[in-house]
């Protein structure tokens, strides 16, 4: 009882596509250990872009790489000088000189499971209490128009002696429905206490139909097999979801037009400290989670255990 299974992984296949995209009878092993190494080299050296995930795509002698991240700016680098420096990591790692590198930018962070699993870690590690962070997270979701989401930590926890788990869950999280779109990240967060894990489950909403994803996978494997890449041919297939977040959509893309405009401005303007991936909370809400804090702290106090000097029983 209680087992658990990864939520991409029991899709696979059905809504959720691969994210190692070839096919090798010879160098299977080969290619699995270099997709293993690709994704910890990048993942080592970009541990400050915000990357949810990577995915890599094979053809007869190309190599394609997919960098999903909350900040390009970081990965591309002054004038595209990081980008060419991790390409030619990966051309040393996998010995192909056809290495293609593509940035994709994640519009809303605040809706990637593995980009809030990574805010609520950062937080942790910067000593910020895990209820908070957990509570920001959810609430950020929300607003941001997730159907539900559950936010996991696993650890000591407020540096105590015994590890324990904790989680809150807002909205509908269906993990045993198939067509539901469950994002799932994971994340380790190393305190000083030691590490403390962070799940997070995302719902998005149902992908309906079937049959517009299984033809676009058809024409990805089509052109797989005539020796171009996939990624390119057909987008990924939408998700039936509610329309609450559409507005806060607009609004940041106005935003991010106005930054874009800035930057063009000033082209020397740099970020120094990049935003953090889970941002504060409205001021009441903050209010309240600081009102909880102090509740827990000093009912904590009243119940430790005295400490009894010699020559006090007398």
């Amino acid at each position: 009882m209680g087992q658990k299974i990864n939520p991409y992984g029991f899709r696979l296949g059905v809504t959720t596509d691969w994210k190692s995209r070839w096919f090798s009878e010879r160098d299977y092993k080969e290619y699995l250990t270099e997709d293993w190494k690709i994704r910890k080299a990048l993942m080592t050296k970009l541990e400050s872009a915000a990357v949810s995930r990577i995915e890599v795509e094979r053809t007869r002698d190309r190599l394609r790489v997919d960098v999903h991240t909350a900040r390009p700016g970081i990965v591309i680098g002054r004038r595209g000088a990081e980008a060419d420096r991790l390409r030619a990591g990966l051309t040393k790692i996998t010995g192909n000189a056809k290495v293609q590198l593509n940035i994709q930018e994640i519009k809303q962070p605040e809706l990637d499971a593995a980009l809030i699993a990574q805010g609520v870690a950062d937080q942790l590690a910067g000593r910020v209490a895990f209820r908070r962070a957990m509570k920001r997270a959810v609430q950020n979701a929300q607003k941001a128009g997730a159907q539900g989401i559950r936010v996991q930590c696993s650890g000591r926890l407020g540096g105590s002696e015994m590890a324990r788990t904790e989680w809150y869950r807002e909205g509908r999280v269906p993990l045993h429905t198939l067509r539901a779109d469950i994002d799932y990240g994971l994340r380790e967060a190393h305190t000083t206490a030691g590490r403390i894990g962070v799940k997070v489950w995302i719902y998005k909403g149902d992908i309906l139909p079937y049959k517009p994803a299984n033809e676009e996978k058809s024409v990805r494997e089509a052109a797989m097999a005539v020796g171009e890449t996939s990624g390119q041919a057909a987008p990924e297939p939408r998700v039936v979801s509610s329309t609450a977040a559409r507005k806060r959509e607009e609004e940041k893309a106005q935003k991010e037009a106005a930054a874009a405009a800035a930057a063009e401005a000033d082209p020397e303007a740099t970020e120094d400290a990049p935003e953090p991936l889970i941002k504060e909370a409205d001021p009441e809400f903050e209010r309240l989670l600081a009102e909880e804090e102090e509740i827990e702290r000093t009912t904590r106090e009243h119940h430790e255990t005295p400490h009894f000097r010699p020559g006090d029983a007398d």
